[in-house]
């Protein structure tokens, strides 16, 4: 067998990394927890106010940004989340569980099946409306904090195999979400800004090929990506991810280098950033709405997405791929176990809520609690149910 993805950097590296997840997981729910709590409760328009705290880059008397608190979180801080998604995808293809077609098959089908059936379970739900169906991503997501966080909780309950499978599943979802939003979740383009961006990224090449080891150089043309990619028109989180795919993996005394940078930023992005972004984007006001508002189209789209899609779209994808010999199964692990690992990836919580704000982006506030709603509602519910099925122990084989 080969070497676990997070084994490379150290012989803990992988008990690190999923101690990193499932604490960041715990702390992500708190951050979520708190937020709704003070979004009802007599702290709602200082929580809103919050949200709303002005900040802006200001170089000798030109403002060259002026953001709200919220928009800095999702524009900037989200690229730093993005920045560690890129090293942790470019490891797992150059080294990684990811690295044969062999390894990579089954995670890779399964992801592709857990993107493609919520988003048609979401688009079926919302056909008669054209603004609703710019929500179709948002149950293609999963969240992979939470979703290991869960499985780590769970200790001997959940087999080895199937933690990595969750993990590579999570991460080339991530690669999914990356060109869904690349593609899909763009506003008008300004040709001179993407050009500026295409030239940092032609940069970022060249320094790669001419041998440079040093990661600031590349972070430092990275954050001039940012803003063109920014004012582009483009989300800017992805400039994040073309940085960390052109950092080498080893610096100069071949020691790692992008391994080193993913090791240092995963307890500032579980610990920091990713519980900053719940607190300020999962605050809705529950006043005025009943169950009922769940079974509206989008938030049923969307927790029907993510609780049922994603189930059936992963395991379904996984077991013609394992049935066809193209692809084996998680040793040591039994089918309802299988299952249940299936049920975690319906955990769509962060980067859901990161499309939903792109698909919905401009509307009215009763889309953004509808958003919330299901959102919220779905990954607690395919949660709860991975839960559940993932409880009691088996010993049998699928």
């Amino acid at each position: 067998m080969t070497t676990s993805p997070h084994q490379a950097h150290g012989g803990n590296a992988f008990t690190r990394f999923f101690a990193h997840e499932a604490a960041g997981g715990i702390v992500l729910a708190i951050a979520a927890v708190l937020a709704l709590i003070i979004s009802n409760s007599s702290w709602r328009e200082t929580y809103e106010a919050f949200t709303r705290i002005p900040g802006k880059v200001d170089i000798g008397g030109l403002v060259v940004l002026s953001k709200p608190l919220l928009l800095w979180v999702n524009d900037l801080w989200m690229a730093v989340f993005f920045f560690l998604v890129g090293l942790e995808i470019k490891r797992e293809f150059v080294e990684g569980e990811l690295a044969s077609r062999k390894q990579a098959i089954l995670p890779a089908a399964a992801a592709l099946g857990g993107m493609v059936v919520p988003a048609a379970i979401y688009a079926l739900i919302n056909l008669g409306d054209p603004v609703a169906l710019r929500g179709w991503a948002i149950p293609a997501a999963t969240d992979i904090a939470f979703a290991i966080g869960i499985v780590m909780l769970l200790g001997s309950r959940v087999p080895t195999s199937l933690k990595v499978f969750l993990t590579a599943v999570a991460i080339i979802d991530d690669l999914g979400a990356i060109v869904v939003i690349a593609l899909f979740y763009t506003d008008n383009l300004s040709l001179g800004m993407l050009a500026g961006a295409g030239v940092g990224t032609l940069v970022l090449l060249l320094l790669n090929r001419s041998g440079v080891r040093r990661a600031d150089i590349y972070i430092v043309v990275g954050l001039v990506i940012w803003v063109c990619v920014l004012k582009s028109g483009i989300h800017a989180t992805l400039a994040g991810v073309v940085t960390a795919l052109a950092i080498p993996m080893r610096d100069a005394d071949d020691q790692p280098l992008a391994g080193a940078l993913e090791h240092g930023l995963h307890p500032w992005v579980a610990f920091l950033v990713l519980p900053m972004f719940a607190f300020a984007n999962a605050g809705v006001s529950f006043q005025g709405m009943s169950l009922g508002n769940l079974f509206e189209p989008i938030p049923l789209g969307i927790a029907g997405g993510l609780v049922l899609g994603k189930t059936i779209g992963v395991f379904d994808a996984a077991w013609l791929m394992i049935r066809s010999g193209l692809a084996a199964a998680p040793a040591g692990a039994s089918t309802r176990q299988f299952i249940g690992v299936c049920m975690l990836c319906g955990i769509g919580f962060t980067m859901s809520l990161f499309i939903g704000g792109l698909a919905f982006q401009g509307l009215s506030a009763d889309f953004e609690a509808k958003l919330k709603l299901g959102v919220l509602g779905g990954s607690i519910l395919a949660g709860l149910l991975g839960t559940l099925v993932l409880w009691r122990k088996e010993i049998s084989p699928a």
